[in-house]
């Protein structure tokens, strides 16, 4: 079996050819590195929060390696939150946490100022890293830049307990909190779009595993479609991911409109596909750490063949991905053997094939 193949596509080419149902080399693929860049060009990562050229630089070496199908600038969930005060730790060779939120409690919610993406925190080094990444590669992979939805970047502004609290106690509270971050992640999204990147939503404290699907219809919800709609208006696609169990919202992600739904491990590819198959690209769901980053390259190959068996006809088409993004010391061979695995079922998938492979890898490992 030949490894380690050349690219026979571009990931623009891929996609321009199968939106036409012309025929391509394999199904896009995204193993999701986030900051596992930085093993691969040889970087800290706190060089990413003042350095747009290394963000850059770690990007494309990575995507250079792998050949997958998206670049992304990203560094953690916290620089929008962090342009309007939160206090964040940031590590030497590690992702950035939360330290405090930005507020202490509901009574300074006033002092709140939306941010201004070309000014604010670390946020204007991801512009310039954009810039970097659209001049290098954006004409043969596509770029996005990543925002977290306004429900999540409520819950960092006045700290999550305090926010699940207020969702109960005070709820118009909460809505002030989105108002002000859906404003923030819009004029965020808008610089991005302005360099010529689309946008990706993370949402993670909309999880069904966080919050109850009646808490989200309430306060998550309505301002996240507004966000969806104004980056659809400016002729973007849409890629959400959210973390957890979602199974009870996934019906209002589809009808939100998104293109692309990313899936937790948690999650079920196959009961994903019945419920909204028909509506967006599904994407997902291998296990980041007991597979990704703990497992064997050939329960990494398992694992990648299991969800090309059970996501390869959801009708508005499939990605093989992690179900969230790696740990940062994943091993690079296991990223190279989901990548060599999608090659090796190519397209248009032969589900015949994908399950002998999926007999002959169980074998090995019985």
């Amino acid at each position: 079996m030949e490894r380690n193949r050349k690219i026979q596509m571009t990931p623009k080419e891929r996609a321009a050819a199968m939106a036409k149902g012309e025929g391509v080399d394999r199904l896009p693929c995204n193993p999701n590195i986030a900051n596992g860049v930085a093993r691969v060009y040889g970087c800290k990562i706190s060089e990413f929060n003042t350095s747009a050229k290394t963000l850059a630089n770690a990007q494309i070496a990575s995507y250079r390696k792998f050949g997958y199908d998206g670049v992304r600038v990203f560094t953690d969930l916290f620089p929008w939150p962090e342009a309007m005060g939160a206090k964040v730790i940031c590590p030497e060779d590690n992702t950035a946490d939360l330290l405090e939120p930005a507020i202490k409690n509901e009574k300074d919610i006033d002092r709140l100022i939306p941010l201004n993406p070309y000014k604010d925190g670390r946020l204007p080094v991801h512009l310039e890293a954009m810039k970097y990444l659209v001049d290098e590669v954006g004409d043969e992979v596509g770029c996005s830049a990543a925002i977290i939805g306004p429900f999540t970047f409520a819950c960092f502004l006045l700290g999550i307990d305090n926010t699940l609290k207020a969702c109960i106690k005070n709820p118009e509270i909460v809505h002030k909190l989105c108002r002000i971050a859906l404003e923030s992640s819009i004029a965020y999204v808008d610089a991005a779009m302005a360099i010529g990147l689309g946008p990706t939503i993370s949402e993670p404290m909309s999880s069904c595993t966080v919050i109850s699907p009646r808490i989200f219809r309430k306060f998550s919800q309505p301002y996240l479609k507004q966000l969806v709609d104004h980056i659809k208006s400016n002729g973007k696609g849409v890629v959400m991911h959210i973390c957890g169990q979602t199974s009870g919202i996934w019906q209002d992600i589809a009808d939100m409109g998104v293109a692309g739904f990313s899936i937790d491990n948690v999650a079920s590819i196959v009961e994903c596909k019945k419920k909204i198959g028909s509506k967006c690209r599904i994407l997902g769901n291998v296990d980041p750490g007991t597979i990704m980053y703990m497992g064997s390259k050939d329960q990494v190959r398992l694992e990648t063949l299991k969800g090309i068996r059970d996501g390869y006809d959801s009708p508005m088409g499939y990605t093989p991905m992690s179900g969230c993004s790696l740990p940062i010391d994943t091993p690079l061979e296991n990223i190279q053997e989901m990548m060599d695995t999608v090659a090796d079922v190519g397209y248009p998938v032969n589900i015949d094939r994908v399950n002998e492979l999926i007999n002959d890898v169980e074998k090995r490992l019985a």
